[in-house]
């Protein structure tokens, strides 16, 4: 049974696209297959003048961190720090890189697999750090991934791929999926959408077939580049002997 632990780069996963992602789908995606789940740690950052003065602010803030609380995720505050720079123009700051680095480190050396959430690429080093030691390391991002990590880590995975960890709304019944075009041959129009299912054994890789006519929005090319996200629903087409495919496609733009 491989140890796992989690490092979520929580500011940074915000600002690029990861902002309402679900701590409880990412805690069950850790702990499925031959892994369980020993670590997790969130990195927040916290603004201590809003705190004190805004109680809206700091009762949303305890209320979101007492919901990662919830999903077994230890809370790491990083306070924001405010300068004034010779010009007289107000900055902010709250990097938590050195503390994530510092505590994945320390504690790695009683883990096996780590999953690390982020697309910042001063990362990297941490990344190659962490593999010197005999772990996996695996990292998780939305948009704005640097490419220099995504070749460092053991393996990557964009997080709107995973299911359920940034929801997608259902409407009248629909299996509304995302995944990324493979195979797709532009002469003929056609391709398959390899989507991904959780499941007890680990996150399952599936496929269905699709047409360019069910994408009427989308410019062909885009299906060549598998590196790009579609929503679409999975139907059964009566007029194609009830066979599965991917209907209603939609672009994310990512």
């Amino acid at each position: 049974m491989l140890k796992a632990g989690i490092y979520v780069d929580a500011e940074n996963i915000r600002m690029c696209g990861g902002y309402g992602m679900r701590y409880d789908v990412l805690a069950e995606l850790a702990g499925v297959g031959n892994s369980t789940l020993l670590r997790a740690n969130s990195y927040l950052a916290e603004d201590r003048e809003r705190t004190k003065d805004d109680p809206e602010y700091r009762q949303k803030l305890y209320r979101y961190h007492g919901v990662i609380r919830q999903c077994g995720f230890k809370v790491i505050k990083k306070y924001v720090k405010h300068f004034v720079d010779d010009e007289g123009i107000l900055t902010t700051k709250a990097n938590a890189d050195m503390d994530l680095a510092i505590d994945a480190l320390l504690q790695a050396r009683n883990l096996d697999r780590i999953i690390l959430l982020t697309g910042d690429g001063d990362f990297i080093r941490l990344v190659l750090a962490l593999q010197n030691m005999g772990c996996r390391v695996e990292v998780i991002g939305f948009n704005h991934v640097s490419n220099e990590l995504k070749e460092a880590a053991d393996n990557f995975l964009s997080g709107f791929l995973i299911p359920g960890l940034l929801p997608i709304t259902n409407k009248n019944g629909q299996n509304r999926q995302r995944g990324i075009p493979i195979n797709y041959n532009p002469d003929r129009g056609f391709g398959f959408m390899r989507y991904y299912r959780l499941a007890p054994e680990g996150l399952l890789p599936q496929s269905v077939f699709f047409h360019c006519s069910k994408a009427p929005d989308v410019n062909d090319p885009l299906f060549l580049d598998s590196s790009n996200i579609f929503e679409f629903n999975i139907v059964k087409n009566p007029d194609n002997s009830s066979r599965t495919e991917a209907w209603d496609i939609q672009s994310i733009d990512v």
